[in-house]
């Protein structure tokens, strides 16, 4: 049973700035809670009971309203004195986590079933496991190639043809770190940095499609179109 998840949420959200000026995006307000809150209400409702909040922008106003627990939910935090980018808040969230592991964006929301999640990566004996979703939506993010039994085959850059897309939802084993190579300059991206050099070293990731919701709340009009999605 996965029982613990990394939330990235320390990002600037430089493309909602505008529309939630004093916040930082994951405590943008959805009919008066943070999105943050609705996400760990998710995934405390699939058996989570701890969280790791990576955390940088405006991070005491997180530490604030959540305090060392949230519901039954234990709650430690990573201060990112300075911007790490996903990749770098990544390495640092996962130090000292033995047994497989949630990483989470702290703007999107996904309704991924954890335990179908789960069952996939053991029967594939996966390291690395992406959650995917089918839209056509490639100018925005990163489309993926999948072979039938789910491995990873390519890892496409924007304006990709395909219509699968990285979730932002990652079940991991703490053995994906044994591979990758360390890098060592500061700010590191998950997706542009630590995928590849996962895939470079040897390691293979497998993703499985999934049918729940999603929002990402990083563009004002999705933000304004959150409420729907997370209520309804």
């Amino acid at each position: 049973m996965v029982t613990t998840a990394i939330i990235l949420a320390g990002g600037l959200g430089t493309r909602l700035k505008k529309t939630v000026p004093s916040l930082p995006k994951p405590m943008a307000p959805i009919l008066g809670r943070p999105f943050l809150e609705y996400q760990m209400d998710y995934w405390i409702g699939q058996g989570v009971n701890k969280f790791i909040l990576s955390i940088g922008y405006l991070n005491q106003t997180v530490t604030k309203h959540f305090g060392r627990r949230y519901q039954e939910a234990s709650i430690d935090y990573i201060i990112e004195d300075k911007p790490l980018g996903t990749g770098g808040a990544l390495l640092m969230a996962a130090q000292g986590l033995n047994e497989p592991f949630l990483v989470l964006n702290g703007d999107t929301f996904f309704e991924v079933d954890l335990n179908l999640l789960n069952d996939f990566h053991k029967q594939q004996r996966s390291e690395w496991t992406l959650s995917l979703f089918r839209a056509n939506q490639s100018e925005r993010y990163m489309g993926l190639q999948l072979a039938n039994n789910g491995e990873i085959i390519a890892l496409e850059s924007e304006n990709s043809d395909s219509n699968l897309f990285n979730g932002g939802v990652y079940l991991i084993n703490p053995s994906v770190f044994d591979l990758l190579d360390k890098p060592s300059r500061g700010k590191i991206s998950l997706e542009n940095d630590l995928l590849p050099n996962f895939i470079s070293s040897g390691g293979v990731l497998y993703g499985l499609e999934c049918i729940g919701k999603f929002i990402d709340i990083g563009l004002p009009k999705d933000y304004h179109r959150a409420a729907e999605i997370l209520i309804h």
